[in-house]
């Protein structure tokens, strides 16, 4: 067995025979399409209708676009990491089953702990911004406010998100590919909406909006000094990160948060048919196209009113950003439009961070560092009590908890799994060059290099305090790991086991 203790690693042989362990199976019924309506489902959705406007208002200016660009390329770089990897081993778990093949048990714990940040956060966050565009959806229906947070024994119990999450991890629970059905229906008719919003918004765009395209750095308080400023700017002796170079570097770490969830179509490997071919292209075909879709609505945007009135002190309705844009120009019913897409846009994007958060947990359970019951699977090929699990913990975070402004935390975590994933194809490619390959990265070793770099340099522009709350998780995700995933490891049970037989032998 490779390795031993902390950094015993499992075989990407063992990996995949273990997805046909009966009582854990999942079933194979994705396909290209499915895939990449997953990936676009899941990154368009609150990056696009909530984080451009307030990024240009509060931090980048009109050079958000530019800040997509550099955040789009950075995954790009990280994508073909990804797409190689899932190709070679088509296993539910994404970046933790990855990691297990290269680097150890110790850190694909890690990188699952990462994942369960990423995921659940983000889960529970937008599923608050889903809540909050519901009751504007309601009013315009009704024409009176129909409030989705209600007090409970002096408790704030937000109704919307919980409805909004239980009807989606019962959808995951029925079957993924109904997910997918259901994801198909959604999505068109979001990025029907933000197509709307680009053709449309062309009429309303003023040229002088664009200038200046980097504002000048803000001074003083604005500045975003201390531990609101980005690591980069406080190592270098910079006064804060807003406006200025300091600004653009620290909007595209930001808005890195708008693509979240490509790496989702890497955890449904081991549902998919011909996963070689169908995964690189699910995974490669949907970050292109929200990209694109991205960078065209920023430029429309912040050329549509001055980046000033996008800022958050000058638009306490600045979270409906794109009806926003539309309301300052007196076009009320683009901005009704808007809100029924952002709302749907937000549901799918839930669904499918749930659906991520389930198959990196089964995938841990399966493995023994989370308990092996909840790897079961119902009749359905679905991990049934994961979901209920996770559907759950998502539920009351949702309900019971602000996850406003956690952003950025989830960008640090992800960014970090991005760097392993990364370093993981050097690594396996060295120690095991005889694996089938239905996609290989070009350029090694300089692409998987620029993905780290890349990465490393989002990491480093995100703020003192982000890092700070980082290693809070990552120091409570080691205490977790030694307490219990490391004693039962089914791998270590495995290597326990040989050893006491050899010493019988002996």
């Amino acid at each position: 067995m490779p390795g031993n203790g902390i950094w015993r690693t499992k075989s990407v042989e063992q990996s995949i025979a273990d997805t046909d362990e009966p009582g854990t199976r999942l079933r194979r019924n994705l396909g290209t399409w499915d895939l990449m309506v997953f990936g676009i489902a899941v990154m368009i959705g609150a990056g696009i209708f909530t984080l451009t406007a307030r990024t240009a208002g509060d931090i980048s200016g009109p050079s958000v676009a530019l800040a997509f660009v550099f955040a789009g390329v950075a995954c790009g770089l990280a994508a073909l990491c990804y797409a190689e990897f899932a190709s070679t081993v088509p296993v539910a778990g994404s970046a933790y089953t990855f990691s297990y093949a290269t680097f150890g048990e110790f850190l694909a714990w890690i990188i699952g702990w990462d994942l369960v940040l990423e995921f659940s956060v983000a889960a529970a966050a937008v599923a608050k911004g889903w809540s909050i565009y519901l009751q504007d959806v309601l009013a315009m229906l009704f024409g009176t406010d129909v409030a989705t947070t209600v007090e409970i024994g002096g408790i704030s119990a937000d109704w919307g998100s919980l409805l909004l999450v239980t009807v989606l991890a019962t959808l995951l629970t029925l079957g993924t590919k109904l997910s997918s059905r259901f994801s198909i229906v959604i999505t068109a008719i979001k990025v029907t909406i933000i197509l709307f919003v680009i053709v449309l918004g062309l009429a309303y765009i003023n040229p002088d909006n664009y200038t200046p395209f980097i504002p000048p750095a803000a001074e003083g308080a604005e500045a975003g000094a201390g531990v609101e400023q980005s690591l980069f700017s406080a190592l270098v002796g910079g006064s804060g990160s807003v406006y200025g170079a300091f600004g653009l570097l620290a909007g595209a770490s930001l808005v890195f948060f708008a693509f979240l969830g490509f790496d989702v179509v890497a955890t449904t490997a081991e549902e998919t048919r011909d996963p070689q071919r169908n995964v690189p292209r699910g995974i490669l075909g949907s970050l292109a196209i929200v990209t694109a879709l991205y960078v065209a609505t920023s430029l429309v945007v912040a050329g549509m009113v001055p980046y000033t009135e996008l800022a958050t002190d000058a638009a306490p309705e600045g979270r409906k950003t794109l009806a926003t844009a539309f309301s300052l120009h007196g076009v009320d019913w683009a901005a009704s439009i808007i809100s029924v897409g952002a709302l749907a846009g937000l549901t799918t994007v839930v669904m499918v961070l749930l659906l991520g958060q389930q198959r990196v947990l089964f995938a841990m359970s399966r493995d023994g560092l989370l308990p092996r019951a909840l790897a079961k699977t119902g009749s359905r090929g679905t991990p049934v009590r994961m979901n209920i699990v996770v559907g759950i913990v998502v539920a009351v975070a949702a309900t019971f908890f602000d996850a406003g402004k956690l952003e950025e935390m989830v960008n640090v975590g992800t960014l970090f799994a991005f760097i392993l994933v990364s370093a993981g194809v050097l690594v396996l490619r060295k120690k095991r060059p005889d694996l089938p390959r239905g996609f290989r990265v070009p350029l090694v070793p300089l692409v998987p290099i620029l993905a780290i770099a890349a990465c490393l340099w989002l990491m480093l522009n995100l703020t003192v305090l982000t890092w700070l709350r980082f290693l809070v998780w990552m120091a409570l995700g080691v205490v977790v790991y030694f307490a219990y995933s490391r004693r039962h490891s089914l791998l270590g049970r495995t290597e326990r086991t040989r050893a006491e037989a050899d010493a019988d032998q002996g």
